[in-house]
């Protein structure tokens, strides 16, 4: 980066998971969850180190067993269902700024986008690189039955538009929306993180097709990925 620091790869590996127990190390055609962002990380060439975050011990030694860095374990404050993901971001870049390790910015990925490939994290680190953007993260165009024209909320089963615009039906009249995937990539400079935030001004979206935005929330994601994984390696791109 432009500072000369580093570029750090954040994985966030926490053991608890009330949807899936054993969510990062659930097994997914033969391989943990973690496994794939893991060997998508350690492939990246903008990636000067990756650490893994995490408060468990199986999952630290599994990581491990990648060649994935697990230089500390995560307190336990740090690793509840509601912690938010900043606090862990900021732990980790106090751990770095501590032991003589200059960050120029922060990729954090998370292991449950087993989709996102290296080239992927590349380029959100190379648009980071390459523009005047604080964070850049991921996203995916939102379906046209999901965009805000098509919204609606529900009281007793009473609909109302959730948008104070005209209803559309016609999918060619309706605007291009995009949402965060998980996110899958969020990269962001240490100065943001420093000032409470995870978006920086300005944001730019980088933008990824929708199988690889996959986010494993639910057991039928873990179905869904294998069919996708599976097309992949037929059709290799």
């Amino acid at each position: 980066m432009a500072d000369g620091g580093a570029v750090l790869g954040l994985i966030p590996a926490r053991g608890g998971s009330k949807a899936i127990p054993g969510k990062n190390l659930v097994s997914l055609l033969g391989k943990p969850l973690l496994a794939y962002t893991g060997e998508a990380a350690l492939a990246s060439k903008s990636l000067d180190r990756i650490i893994v975050s995490t408060d468990d011990g199986a999952i630290a030694a599994a990581a491990r067993g990648m060649g994935l860095d697990v230089p500390f374990l995560r307190p336990a404050d740090l690793a509840g269902d509601e912690t938010p993901m900043l606090p862990v971001i900021v732990h980790a870049l106090d751990w770095c700024e501590a032991n003589g390790m200059g960050v120029a910015a922060i990729v954090l990925l998370q292991p449950t986008s087993p989709l996102r490939q290296t080239r992927h994290i590349d380029g959100a680190v190379d648009l980071l690189h390459d523009t005047d953007a604080e964070t850049v993260v991921s996203v995916v165009s939102v379906p046209h039955r999901y965009a805000p024209e098509s919204v609606m909320t529900m009281s007793d089963g009473r609909l109302t538009p959730f948008s104070d615009g005209p209803m559309i039906l016609r999918r060619q009249d309706k605007g291009l929306v995009y949402a965060r995937n998980g996110p899958a990539v969020l990269a962001v400079r240490p100065e943001v993180i420093r000032r409470g935030a995870l978006y920086g001004d300005p944001t730019l979206g980088y933008e990824m097709d929708a199988a690889s935005s996959l986010d494993i929330d639910e057991l039928d994601d873990l179905w869904l990925a294998e069919q996708y994984l599976r097309r992949r390696h037929d059709n290799p791109a």
